[in-house]
């Protein structure tokens, strides 16, 4: 399949750039699993994967936090939060205990997950330091700020559609 930006010449013999060709989706998730490897193979020695790894960042940053607001903060769904924090659990880094009130529950990380998340962060800081170096830091730089412009645009972009919904009578 190709995937590349199609360039065409301009009347003045000049070129410039038409339309990409190809699925966007596919270009970022390949390039999603190429940079998840390389931060996975540092962390794995740790008996972490990557997505547990920010997970647990989060929860230490964060906690301890009610379930439903560091699924928010993370953006994901709070069942999602629910299976992903289950390994976690199960391996003692992480705590869930009652909050305030019977119906809430706050998330905490224990000595161990704590004490495993700096030496994660070591390693996370390894892989970024070889992505930084096979790519360039220039380009990584673009590339952050480009992945934040196109943040930007989208959460413009639904923000509009939400707000026509939602027209006055």
């Amino acid at each position: 399949m190709d995937t590349s930006v199609k360039k065409k010449a301009t009347r003045d013999g000049k070129l410039a750039v038409a339309s990409p060709q190809g699925c966007t989706n596919l270009k970022l998730h390949q390039l999603g699993r190429r940079v998840a490897r390389l931060y996975d193979a540092e962390v794995r020695a740790l008996g972490l994967k990557g997505t547990q790894y920010s997970l647990l960042s989060y929860v230490v940053k964060l906690g301890p936090i009610q379930p439903g607001a560091l699924a928010a903060a993370i953006g994901i769904a709070p069942s999602t939060l629910t299976r992903n924090l289950q390994p976690l659990q199960a391996q003692g880094w992480i705590v869930i205990e009652p909050g305030a009130d019977a119906r809430s529950l706050l998330v905490s990380a224990t000595e161990s997950g704590q004490a495993l998340r700096a030496q994660a962060q070591r390693a996370w800081k390894r892989s970024q330091l070889e992505l930084n170096a096979r790519l360039g830091e220039e380009r990584v730089v673009q590339l952050h700020a480009l992945i934040d412009e196109c943040l930007l645009q989208l959460d413009a972009a639904e923000a509009g559609e939400s707000d026509e919904g939602e027209q006055d009578d």
